[in-house]
């Protein structure tokens, strides 16, 4: 679950989110669209609590991030452009380093069933660096899932995959989900949040604009929202 109340984020005189709440319910995948600039990745960062709001606060995997932050690291699962993985190891090495991290129980196990799922049991004992741009985020997203978190936090994930790495990414993530893992996602692409997510939110210059249950949103309708700003240049208020 996460629950997000008031978050607001200033980096000097920029207001990169401004007064943003939401929840997302446990086992639910909520995507998040919005412009470069629009706040997604300030907004992801503070959601695994890797950066501190400005304002308000948040609740992520069961934990308050203010009260206990190395708790929510420890239940969630991350993945974005950077895939955090070590080149010159393997793929089952790094995946072992990972396990040995969070002292992941039967790890072996674990990490032979991870291998197989995203298809790089083959390649297993090949060094990262000699793997293409969707085999390293197959591999990153293992390496996310590892140790069984209850929150996925993906900040555009399927940036430079092919369509076969797509697809498999997509499948990972729907397997994680029917798990009841909470799958948060920031992405550009609005076709692919109608399709796969179950709640669609958009921020315009880090106000949220839009919340609400994918299958009760029309693509145009956010799309119109990307494109909107109100007067001044601030960006309208959710149910304008």
């Amino acid at each position: 679950m996460i629950i997000a109340q008031g978050l607001g984020k200033k980096f000097g005189s920029l207001h990169a989110l401004h007064d943003v709440s939401f929840e997302i319910g446990q086992g639910q995948w909520a995507t998040l669209l919005g412009a470069n600039g629009a706040g997604k990745t300030s907004l992801s960062r503070i959601l695994a609590a890797l950066s501190r709001p400005s304002a308000g606060r948040a609740c992520v995997a069961g934990s308050w991030i203010d009260e206990k932050p190395e708790q929510v690291r420890e239940r969630i699962g991350v993945v974005s452009h950077h895939t955090l993985l070590y080149d010159d190891l393997s793929a089952v090495e790094n995946l072992e380093f990972y396990a040995a991290l969070h002292r992941v129980q039967q790890a072996d196990e674990r990490i032979a069933d991870l291998l197989n799922q995203i298809g790089l049991w083959a390649r297993r004992k090949d060094p990262v660096r000699t793997f293409s741009r969707g085999m390293q985020q197959r591999l990153a997203l293992a390496r996310a899932m590892l140790h069984e978190p209850s929150v996925l936090l993906l900040d555009e994930p399927f940036t430079g995959l092919d369509v076969h790495a797509g697809r498999m990414l997509t499948h990972f993530m729907e397997q994680a989900v029917q798990q009841k893992v909470t799958v948060f996602m920031t992405t550009h692409d609005v076709e692919y949040a109608q399709a796969h997510s179950q709640r669609t939110l958009v921020l315009v210059q880090g106000r949220l604009c839009l919340n609400e249950e994918s299958h009760r949103v029309a693509a145009g309708q956010v799309l119109d929202l990307l494109r909107e700003t109100g007067p001044s240049g601030t960006a309208p208020a959710a149910g304008q």
